[in-house]
């Protein structure tokens, strides 16, 4: 997919291309018989994926650190389909505890799980720490959900196994993560302030998405584990991640225009990669605009995966520990 399939629309392999909405690339598919966890699906492209996937009979759990607005989001998800089936539920990913609470409220209700769409995230912020004393972005748009998607495995193994639907997980990265810092992931400065680049931080996390997807598919075929695991990069989208850089991003995109999609637009390429029949069995892949592409040579490091799956589990294991 070059940039001038990207520019105009025109369909990749798939069938679809850079234009297609998400309802385009669900057309005709049953989901009447899965449920999936969507995380940040309160606005933006969580909301539309939360939205089809519902229109397309799945069960839908949102998970959202706001449950003012997770609750007006189910009333207008019933409102617009009075059949959908929506649940809402606390979790706030830059916090070890509430992850783990989420997961055992989400137990409680005994549901299976077909789907994890790891999607909510935030960029190019201040520095700050989290609730765990780890940069912001990466525990974020990583390590909440690397902590998230391992406590859910169990569930997702066992449904897979009991129900014989295969199981799919999906990682929002981004074409932010060919602009990380040096070497890809600061391992041993994760936390430093003075060199901190809120945008080259992004990259670092977004990579990390890429990375993690990639590790866990190998992990979970060694097992003979009916999941997939891909990454898939959304496009140009104007949404609330844009909020700490809202006039430079204005700017830069009335110079770049047409390369900018809308939100429904912008949800098909996670819809694909969650529903569509066509990738069954497809898994440590990178999409974008609903076709397969080559990520960063960095993101194809398998050394660099593993080193990050280790650096990741001691952050958790350290955090639970203090």
């Amino acid at each position: 997919m070059g940039i001038f399939t990207w520019i105009t629309g025109i369909p990749g392999p798939s069938g679809f291309g850079s234009a297609s909405t998400a309802e385009q690339v669900t057309q005709g598919i049953d989901a009447s018989n899965l449920t999936a966890i969507i995380t940040g699906g309160t606005s933006g492209i969580g909301l539309e994926t939360a939205r089809v996937l519902a229109l397309r009979h799945a069960h839908v759990i949102i998970a959202a650190r706001n449950m003012e607005a997770a609750k007006e989001v189910k009333q207008l998800l019933l409102k617009g389909n009075g059949n959908a089936r929506v649940d809402v539920l606390k979790l706030d990913l830059c916090s070890m505890n509430s992850i783990r609470e989420f997961v055992d409220n989400f137990n409680a209700l005994n549901l299976p799980l077909n789907i994890l769409i790891n999607n909510a995230g935030i960029m190019s912020c201040p520095h700050q720490l989290s609730n765990d004393g780890i940069e912001m972005q990466f525990a974020t748009n990583h390590l909440g959900h690397f902590l998230l998607t391992n406590l859910l495995l169990d569930k997702m193994k066992d449904t897979a196994r009991t129900t014989g639907v295969e199981g799919r997980i999906v990682n929002l990265s981004s074409i932010a993560h060919r602009y990380p810092y040096n070497g890809g992931i600061r391992f041993e400065k994760i936390n430093d302030r003075n060199s901190y680049s809120d945008k080259k931080a992004y990259g670092q996390s977004k990579l990390a998405n890429i990375l993690h997807a990639n590790e866990l598919s190998r992990r979970l075929k060694e097992e003979d584990a009916n999941i997939t695991v891909n990454s898939a990069h959304p496009g140009l989208i104007m949404t609330n991640l844009f909020k700490h850089s809202h006039l430079i991003s204005r700017i830069f995109k009335v110079f770049t225009f047409f390369l900018w999609k809308n939100v429904p637009q912008g949800a098909a390429t996670t819809c694909y990669a969650a529903l569509h029949p066509k990738l069954k069995g497809v898994t440590g892949k990178y999409y974008v605009d609903c076709n397969e592409c080559t990520p960063s040579k960095l993101a194809r490091n398998e050394v660099l995966a593993k080193k990050l799956w280790d650096f990741s589990n001691k952050l958790v294991n350290s955090a639970q520990n203090s």
